[in-house]
């Protein structure tokens, strides 16, 4: 048995943060882990189901089966080399604080209690509530507990986060009159202003004269030409636009996210480029994170899942109607319904796309703020040969409760994938929907 850490912290993990990720109880190094029986209550009622909070709830109760064996002792279970131990703690009578402050008894309040507990039978040794949730914190907190957000996968800054483009002023004339000699093509180290390039990088490089518009594509070392280019008769109204477009049209570009303002175009253009190139595709896939704005879920709607999804979804068939003006009024919705059957295109729940693969599909996830980095990851380790995958979003406009700009699956995933051949991003910035829409994104 390994030496215990007199060091070591004492976490108290909240429910939210288990079904964000399963793992979570490996992520706190030499530090132990205390998980409240009342978050194994909860956990309960989650153990069925089709969703990735499901999953991860399941995922969780067997790990921690495997590790505690037939009996868990009060001092818990190791977790492994290098790391603490995970015990499960029972809990007493309610601290006489929290019956006092509040009326009613809640899991949270369960789980405060434990928290105080541990704070008195551990003096000494910082105990420390982890939770999602912000009220759960604040409520920590003001009971004098330490309590923080689970930031193992949130990324370092948004202000640092990749934008996929650069502006490169003052750039000599002759530089960019290479594009012009070099078909288009030029060697990165002939454009010094251009430094330290990115796979898939777009760059707008503007000399006196004029400007140019290029990606650096890493195989080769080169700067190479982005021209404006029309997809499904959509033509890109702007330089962040245009370099999107290209991204979606590359064969060689696998996995593509587009952030975004509403309005931006993000969702357009990834649907123009699918109908480009639904002759290379045996079918196109849409999807969008089914996140309500109020408590009524998918559950309280009529109809079967086509049905219950079609609310959803209508924001994509906005877009397919700007392409196709006669999928719009008439009969409504049977109008898009024969368009996508049209098109090879099909609605995909997300709840279902567990164990799928993925063949020659392009695949475009709207919304994709609302996923968590475990989502994100499941839906991209679904692709087969030939698919293509794009994620749009908007990471400052995130209905989920337990994600923020910097936790969210989106952000995530361009943090990590920055960098990769097959991966390329861009941030749209301005808005093109009408000058209303671009007025109220900017003051309101």
């Amino acid at each position: 048995m390994q030496a215990k850490n007199k060091n070591a912290k004492l976490f108290v993990v909240d429910t939210n943060v288990i079904l964000h990720d399963a793992d979570c109880i490996r992520r706190f190094q030499e530090n132990d882990v205390a998980i409240p029986i009342a978050v194994l209550e909860e956990l309960d009622h989650f153990k069925k189901g089709n969703e990735d909070i499901h999953f991860q709830a399941r995922a969780f109760l067997r790990t921690v089966d495997s590790l505690t064996g037939d009996v868990l002792s009060d001092e818990g279970a190791p977790l492994g080399i290098g790391r603490g131990s995970i015990r499960i703690v029972l809990g007493k009578e309610p601290d006489i604080r929290l019956t006092k402050a509040f009326l009613q008894d809640t899991p949270d309040h369960r789980i405060l209690s434990v928290a105080l507990m541990l704070q008195e039978q551990e003096k000494g040794r910082q105990v420390v509530v982890v939770s999602k949730d912000t009220n759960l914190r604040l409520k920590a907190k003001s009971f004098g507990l330490i309590a923080q957000d689970y930031n193992n996968d949130k990324v370092e800054s948004f202000d640092k986060l990749y934008t996929g483009k650069r502006f490169i002023h003052d750039v000599p004339d002759q530089c960019l009159l290479q594009f012009a000699h070099g078909e288009g093509h030029v060697a990165a180290e002939l454009i010094p202003a251009v430094t330290n390039p990115i796979a898939n990088e777009n760059f707008i490089l503007r000399s006196k004269s004029g400007s140019v518009l290029a990606t650096y594509r890493e195989r080769d070392k080169q700067l190479v030409q982005v021209d404006r280019v029309c997809a499904a008769g959509i033509q890109p109204r702007n330089a962040e636009q245009t370099f999107a477009l290209r991204m979606l049209l590359d064969d060689q570009i696998k996995l593509v996210s587009l952030t975004g303002k509403a309005g931006s175009g993000k969702t357009l253009l990834a649907l123009a480029a699918a109908l480009e190139r639904r002759s290379q595709f045996t079918q196109t896939l849409l999807a969008r994170p089914a996140v309500p704005l109020s408590n009524r879920d998918l559950g309280f709607l009529p109809g079967d899942i086509e049905a219950k999804l079609d609310p959803y979804m209508q924001p994509l068939f906005d877009n397919l109607s700007v392409m196709n003006p006669g999928a719009a009024g008439g009969s409504g919705i049977n109008r898009h319904r024969d368009f996508l059957a049209s098109n090879h295109i099909e609605v995909a729940p997300l709840a279902f796309i567990r164990g799928r693969s993925l063949q020659r599909v392009f695949f475009i996830v709207d919304e994709a703020q609302n996923l968590t980095p475990h989502e994100i990851k499941t839906i991209i380790t679904r692709a087969g040969e030939g698919t293509k995958i794009v994620f749009t979003g908007d990471i400052q406009q995130i209905d989920h409760p337990y994600l923020d700009s910097l936790s969210n699956g989106m952000s995530y995933l361009i943090d990590r994938m920055v960098g990769q051949p097959i991966y390329g991003h861009v941030a749209l910035e301005k808005g093109e929907r009408s000058e209303l829409a671009e007025l109220a994104s900017n003051l309101l």
